[in-house]
């Protein structure tokens, strides 16, 4: 077993920060991103048809289709984040919200949880101001599976929810 002798910020940003950690028994040091938790939300309108965003996202220079979600602020618990980011996103809100589990995005380097929910019977409730393009979709859960196998909803998170 490896034991940690010292973790110390590397790098910071207002997004994350580089961790720098050394370990008994290791040479060179390994580094982890510190970040906040995230929060996924599944969320199905009465009429059964499943949310979906579609943003631009520049770290892959297109846009993509994806579940809401975003950031645990501090001070905010999973659930009141996921409804915080679901009328953000989309303006919808939830009649119930059900905690579906809390995952491990990336077990190599990031230190941080994604927190999954079913928000049931979401309705509109509030007008979204999309000043990034953000554009919010419905569509039925065969056709969810359907742009799947087409490679148009590809997020690796968003699809562990999905499952």
């Amino acid at each position: 077993m490896h034991e940690l002798l010292e973790s110390r910020i590397a790098f910071s940003t207002p997004w994350f920060d580089v961790l720098e950690k050394r370990l008994d028994g290791w040479i060179s040091p390994y580094y982890t991103l510190k970040l906040s938790d995230y929060v996924s939300i599944f969320a199905t309108t009465p009429d059964d048809q499943v949310l979906l965003v579609r943003q631009y996202r520049p770290v892959i220079s297109t846009h993509s289709l994806e579940l809401p979600g975003g950031h645990v602020e501090n001070g905010e618990s999973p659930c009141e984040a996921a409804q915080r980011e679901l009328l953000e996103e989309t303006g919808f809100g939830p009649e119930s919200m059900h905690f579906l589990g809390e995952l491990i995005p990336d077990l190599g380097r990031l230190e941080n949880k994604m927190w999954c929910f079913h928000a049931e019977n979401v309705t509109p409730r509030a007008v979204v101001q999309s000043g990034e393009g953000t554009e919010v979709l419905q569509y039925s859960r065969d056709q969810v599976w359907g742009l799947i196998r087409e490679k148009k909803f590809t997020h690796a998170l968003n699809l562990a929810v999905c499952a």
